[in-house]
This record gives C-alpha cells, sequence and structure tokens, in this order.
C-alpha cells in the first residue's frame, strides 16, 4: 500500500470483485456504516459505494518543494474523482482513482452547447496541521442550483463532500504546509451524451481534481486598476449569470484582453442605463464609504436580480461586518455615477473585490468610459490609503479562519 495511505484515518477496506481489476492497483470500496435514508441512484451518488484505485508504482508524482511560487492552475496532485450518470440507470459507484485524461465523444453536449458547470473551493492545513475545507457546504448547493438551471442531473450535497473528503484524505500530503497556500479544488460536472441537438444531456460526468496554489500576493496586497465600460455586459435578468457555468467565463475573455491593452488588470462589470455595478473580474466587489445619510457603510450588489454569483467569501465578508457591528452592512444596486459623486465628495474610501482566489483584492483606479462624451475617464481610488483598514480586517479574519487560528463554528469542515 502507498506510504501515503499510512497517514489516512484507519478504515477497512473492502476488496471488489475481479471485473473492476485495474491493471496497476486494486479497486476498493470503502465500507460506510448504514445509512438510514432513502437509497435511490436516480437522486444522487452515494458516499458509502465510493470506489478507490490506487496509484500504483511510478504514478505517484513529486511534490512541488516550493508550493508559494506555484502558478494557478498549472500543477496537479495525484488522484482525481469520477462519477458517471445516465438517465436510464442514474448515478454509477463514484470512483478515485489516479488522475489521468478523459474519453469523450467528439459529439458530446459539452462539446457544442456548453452543457458544464464547475466549482471553486480550498482545502487548507492549519497550524494544527489538521486539513480543513472552508465553506463547502456552500459550493456544494451553489453547484447543485446551478446543476438544476444547466439541465444536468441532481445530487446530494453531502454525499459530494463525504467524497471529496476521501480524496483529501488520499491527496494529503498535496495540501501544502503553508499558511498562505492551499490546495485547489475543481468539482465539475459536463452532459456527455454523443448526440447533436439542443436538449438536456442524457449521459453526464461529475469529475473532481485538485492542486496546490501558492499565494495571491507574494509581496502584499497589489491594488489593480479596472476598466468599466457599459458597452461590454457580463449578465443579464433572466440569464445565467448567477450560476457557476463555464459559458459565463469564456466571453469576458476577449473583454479581459481590451482591459489589458489600456493597461487595467481587470474589468468592472456595468449593467444598463444607469451603469450599475455588478461585479469586478471574477470577483464580487464591495465598497466602505460614508453615504449620504453620514453613514459608514459595507455595501455590494445585491443578488435578486440574478447579474452576480453568490459567492463563499461574499456571504463570508457579509456575515462578518453584521457580526462586528462597527458600521452599516447593506446591499443594494448602486451605479458609477454614485461611486463618482462619493469620490468627489471624498466619502469613498476603500473599494475591493472578494473571491476565494484571493480573500479581497484591493482597487486602486476605474477606467471609466464615459458614454456620454465617449471618452475614458480616470478614477482614482484610496483603498490602499484608507485609515480605516476594513478590507484587511477582513483579509487577516478570514485567513486566520482557514488556517485554524480563529475557529468560527460551522465554517471548516475537517477531514
Amino acid at each position: 500500500m502507498p506510504a501515503i495511505l499510512s497517514r489516512v484515518a484507519p478504515r477497512s477496506f473492502n476488496y471488489v470483485g475481479s471485473r473492476f481489476l485495474a491493471s496497476a492497483a486494486r479497486l476498493e470500496t470503502v465500507p460506510r456504516e448504514e445509512i438510514h435514508k432513502e437509497y435511490d441512484r436516480k437522486k444522487t451518488f452515494y458516499h458509502r459505494d465510493l470506489e478507490i484505485q490506487l496509484a500504483g508504482p511510478g504514478q505517484l508524482k513529486t511534490k512541488p518543494l516550493d508550493p508559494t511560487k506555484l502558478k494557478f492552475g498549472h500543477t496537479y496532485a495525484d488522484y482525481m474523482m469520477t462519477c458517471d450518470w445516465s438517465q436510464d440507470h442514474g448515478w454509477h459507484h463514484p470512483k478515485i482513482e489516479p488522475i489521468g485524461e478523459l474519453k469523450i465523444h467528439p459529439g458530446a453536449k459539452v462539446l457544442h452547447y456548453a452543457s458544464e458547470l464547475f466549482e471553486g473551493m480550498k482545502a487548507y492545513r492549519g497550524v494544527d496541521n489538521k486539513i480543513r475545507m472552508f465553506r463547502p457546504e456552500m459550493n456544494m448547493a451553489r453547484m447543485k442550483r446551478t446543476a438544476i438551471r444547466a439541465a444536468l442531473p441532481d445530487f446530494d450535497c453531502e454525499e459530494m463532500i463525504g467524497v471529496l473528503t476521501e480524496l483529501l484524505r488520499l491527496d494529503q500530503e498535496w495540501v501544502p504546509n503553508s499558511d498562505v497556500c492551499s490546495l485547489y479544488m475543481r468539482p465539475t460536472l459536463i452532459g456527455t451524451d454523443p448526440t447533436l441537438g439542443v436538449g438536456c444531456a442524457t449521459e453526464a460526468k461529475m469529475f473532481v481534481i485538485t492542486g496546490p496554489v501558492g499565494a495571491y500576493y507574494s509581496t502584499g496586497f497589489q491594488p489593480v486598476s479596472l476598466l468599466a465600460d457599459s458597452r461590454f455586459i457580463r449578465a443579464f435578468p433572466g440569464g445565467v449569470g448567477a450560476y457557476k457555468m463555464g459559458c459565463n467565463y469564456a466571453p469576458t475573455i476577449w473583454v479581459g484582453k481590451e482591459a489589458a491593452s489600456k493597461n487595467c488588470q481587470q474589468v468592472l462589470w456595468l449593467y444598463g442605463e444607469n451603469e450599475d455595478l455588478t461585479e469586478v473580474g471574477t470577483m464580487n466587489i464591495f465598497l466602505f464609504w460614508k453615504n449620504e445619510e453620514g453613514d459608514m457603510e459595507l455595501i455590494t450588489p445585491p443578488l435578486h436580480r440574478g447579474l452576480i454569483l453568490p459567492g463563499v467569501t461574499r456571504d463570508s465578508l457579509l456575515e462578518l461586518g453584521r457580526e462586528w457591528g462597527e458600521y452599516k452592512v447593506t446591499e443594494r444596486t448602486l451605479n458609477m455615477q454614485e461611486v463618482k459623486k462619493a469620490l468627489a465628495e471624498k466619502r469613498l474610501y476603500e473599494m475591493f473585490g472578494s473571491g476565494t482566489a484571493c480573500v479581497v483584492s484591493p482597487v486602486g483606479k476605474i477606467l471609466y468610459h464615459n458614454k456620454i462624451t465617449d471618452e475614458y475617464e480616470e478614477l482614482h481610488i484610496p483603498t490602499m490609503a484608507s485609515k480605516y483598514g476594513v478590507m484587511q480586517k477582513f483579509y487577516n479574519t478570514i485567513n486566520d479562519i482557514q488556517y485554524g487560528r480563529i475557529i468560527k463554528d460551522g465554517w471548516m469542515r475537517d477531514i
């Protein structure tokens, strides 16, 4: 048995019949105690059905010596999880196996009609050396909602978290021993039936890949510049902007190139005639200011119009801000004219994005396209000079929770 398993919590293994044997390793099933609830593979796959194919000699890769220098999404851990679904039979048994290529028919729905969705989440090695996931139930709930909207198969969130836990136990040596690095996890669901024609997928595949990622800010916070141009729209009411689908991201790449050509690192996505703020890059957006009534306020755009992805970090910042009670916390629509007015009146103190990759990302400048004059205006945001330190406090607190220096009930899931 590979050495990596010697540190996994002790458990007994049952061997699966010979029809499941792999050439390099054996498939094993993790036995679970009986769960007294409905068992219906038309509705979900089950953690207790999990099959594990252990890596054979030579399949375990060398771990990076310095995870802080890793480029996001370029290094993968040893194992992946897969689980197939079909309309006739429901979910098959989930499997964990050495990472490898997927075999897919060129007529698969995902390749033609973007029948796809994914999640982004992380596991952390705490200061106590325990490995934990950050609020995985929120990621799984969002993935479940997205699957329904994408006409892909439903699943049980806790069953999925159970399988993810087993994957992390196998790949635990890939979780960096660092309080600035983590293991990124990418659960993905795709339509795979090989039939052309727009329609519901009759076959699908769930898979999860993971990989270590370095510090987002290796040399401290770096404020970003944003291109704000209402001629480019990320999402619209009734669309799928509130769901984590690949089809939301591909159309933004060209706009990102336009931003880069103007020395901007991200896009501030605006919507409608009033140029309402929605998101920044792939992050949610927050402002800290003194509102027109004279109240100190943390404000972020609301979710109810379906223009904004309900971020896990976004929810976490709102909850912490309300718990602290140091300022007003508001979710409401706000537009570029309000931002310009607040800057002119020196009432806007901080602007930052929030997301899984960075926790928070400071904004230092907006390159705003004035649709009336058809000219660009530079708006300088004093985030890094703010005496209030709201963004920094959020970053420190979330970081401390993720690495186990602060205990926040219900937010971290031990593996």
